[in-house]
Parts: structure tokens; C-alpha cells; sequence
């Protein structure tokens, strides 16, 4: 009997409706050796996609988990790691804001902490194409708020490029409750509750626009976290 080898690292891409831009993604990763899972909850033609280039790219361990609901932005991210094999797990968006050698540098720094975090936010970071000034200020004005919240002393906890040690996010993502884009506060501060070490790492970003994330969406995040920080109820 043949067994199949772990992974060094399992690395989950939430692709809600990405039909657009998921083969962009995929043509600009040279080499990954890891696992990569696609997690696709959308209406659009994302999951066939991924599974053509999966069927295309025998260098790459692709896996496509299809869902005929919406998770939501978290909730994808929760289906991917609990499926994920490797000893380092992460996710990373599909819109290809962060280049593949970012998160393998960010992988690296797993040698010494419990988690990395990309950041556009502290010194020694590059964002390539910038947002917009009133997102911008958007960004910095929720930060504040997250530092108030939850006392967190991230400068980015919004950045979708984040790894971990496995162990790490078994002993938390039980007691998750965020599905949405509140998701990243929430496993960044049960993270911390538990005693985990999470490290900040300059990145080089650039935006790509079409943000998923709309006005309506930064309110439900912040009755979500209102939820999770003071009734740890549903989010």
C-alpha cells in the first residue's frame, strides 16, 4: 500500500467568484512545494477552472474544495485549514496582491515564532501599487479600532498573507466564531489569548482593486467583532 507524503506546507486560497483572476494567480507561481487549496464557494465558473489547471500543472499539488453555499471570507479560509496536512499551514487571497516568494519568506519565519503575519504597515515594507487615500484612511481608522478593541499591537491585521504552525491553529480554530472578514481579528487575538507568538513581517504588496470588501461589508465586520469581543456569540 502507497501512502501519500505530507506536505512541508498547505497554503489555502478562499476564491469566492474568481473566475477573473484565479488563473493570473496560478500563472505567476513558479514553484511551490507545498499544498495549495482552493476553496471555492462562489456561483461563477472558479472551481472548474481551478480544476483544469490542476489537471494542467502536475508541478503543482493543487486541490480544489467546491461549496454550494457562501462561507464567507473566514469560513473558506476554516474549511481549507481543516483539511490542510502540512505541519505550516497559511492562506493567502486570490487577487495575487502577494507574490508566491512572499509567502514562502514568510513560511521561513515560522523557525522562530508561532505565526508571521504580512504587513503594509511597519518599517521595510513595499506596497508596489497603493491603495487609494480614503481607503487608506479606512485602514488606519479600523486599526486603531482593533488596537482598542482587542489590544492588539499589530499594524495589519487585514493583509491576506498569514502562516502558522499547525499546532497553533488546531488549539484555537474550534472556538472560532467569525466567518466574514472579521475573521482575521478574531484568530489573531485567540492566537494571542492562548500564548502564541505571531510576528509581524514587512511585505511587498500591491493592490489589484476590485476589493471584495464594500462599505456594507466594514459594518457587518464591526458588529461581528463587537460580537465576538463582548458576547463571544455568533459572528
Amino acid at each position: 500500500m502507497t501512502t501519500t507524503a505530507i506536505p512541508p506546507c498547505s497554503l489555502v486560497i478562499p476564491a469566492y467568484n474568481e473566475e477573473r483572476r484565479i488563473s493570473l494567480f496560478f500563472d505567476s507561481i513558479n514553484h511551490f512545494d507545498g499544498e495549495l487549496i482552493v476553496v471555492c464557494d462562489g456561483t461563477d465558473r472558479t472551481a472548474g477552472i481551478v480544476e483544469e489547471i490542476a489537471s494542467r500543472r502536475t508541478d503543482l499539488a493543487i486541490r480544489c474544495l467546491r461549496f454550494d453555499h457562501r462561507l464567507g471570507k473566514g469560513g473558506g479560509v476554516i474549511a481549507g485549514l481543516k483539511v490542510a496536512r502540512a505541519p505550516l499551514v497559511g492562506y493567502v487571497d486570490a487577487d495575487g496582491s502577494t507574490r508566491m516568494e512572499e509567502m514562502l519568506r514568510l513560511f521561513s519565519s515560522l523557525s522562530r515564532a508561532d505565526g508571521a503575519i504580512g504587513s503594509r504597515w511597519v518599517d521595510g515594507s513595499t506596497l508596489k501599487v497603493k491603495q487609494g487615500f480614503l481607503r487608506r484612511i479606512e485602514s488606519r481608522g479600523f486599526n486603531l479600532l482593533i488596537r482598542l478593541l482587542f489590544r492588539l499591537s499589530f499594524h495589519d491585521t487585514q493583509c491576506g498573507a498569514k502562516v502558522f504552525k499547525k499546532p497553533a491553529i488546531d488549539a484555537v480554530l474550534p472556538s472560532m466564531v467569525s466567518h466574514g472578514f472579521e475573521f482575521d481579528v478574531e484568530l489573531l487575538w485567540q492566537l494571542k489569548e492562548a500564548g502564541f507568538h505571531i510576528e509581524e513581517i514587512p511585505i511587498e504588496w500591491q493592490n489589484k482593486g476590485d476589493s471584495r470588501v464594500q462599505k456594507r461589508d466594514m459594518l457587518r465586520m464591526l458588529a461581528g467583532l463587537l460580537r465576538v469581543r463582548f458576547g463571544r456569540g455568533t459572528a
